[in-house]
């Protein structure tokens, strides 16, 4: 794999510092997997009839970021850069037409909304601070700890992606 410039996360830090890099740690995981890779390999699809690939993990993972973080914990009404106005269906994972602009374009959104979420975290009171999406309430402790599992989930798939790719496997 390409040189690893992922910080470990400390194992003796306080429930918030724990929470961030741990997250941190596996969106960088996430961009370590898509290193070196052309545009026409990140938007290569796994296998039939599946439509994932590297840079639409890329791009759902900007959507749960935007999502979880602006719109539940900070109250924003932001709607996805990739659905089209009146649908409700997610786009992030059509990337066929995407050209090499839209492949680049889909990191640059996704590192903003990782910025946008750590503003968040860090404007935060306490990891107590709750939102709500309709009548459900969650606290920013379960959106860390769910957006931890997200990137975990997903860090898998894009292990196999890569692999399949360039037969490179690991963290």
């Amino acid at each position: 794999m390409n040189e690893d410039h992922r910080i470990q996360p400390p194992r003796t830090a306080d429930e918030r510092t724990t929470l961030t890099a741990m997250l941190q740690f596996q969106r960088d995981t996430l961009a370590m997997k898509c290193a070196g890779l052309t545009p026409e390999e990140l938007k290569e699809r796994a296998v039939a009839p599946s439509g994932l690939s590297l840079v639409g993990l890329v791009r759902h993972a900007a959507e749960v970021e935007r999502g979880w973080f602006r719109n539940v914990i900070n109250g924003e009404k932001s709607r996805s850069p990739w659905t089209p106005p009146g649908s409700a269906d997610w786009a992030d994972f059509d990337v066929d037409d995407l050209d090499p602009t839209g492949v680049e374009e889909a990191f640059t959104i996704w590192r903003e909304e990782c910025a946008r979420a750590r503003a968040v975290v860090d404007a935060a009171d306490s990891l107590d601070v709750r939102g709500h999406i309709g009548e459900e309430t969650y606290s920013l402790r379960y959106v860390l700890a769910h957006m931890i599992e997200e990137y975990a989930r997903h860090n898998g798939h894009a292990d196999l992606l890569r692999e399949r790719l360039d037969g490179r496997t690991g963290e």
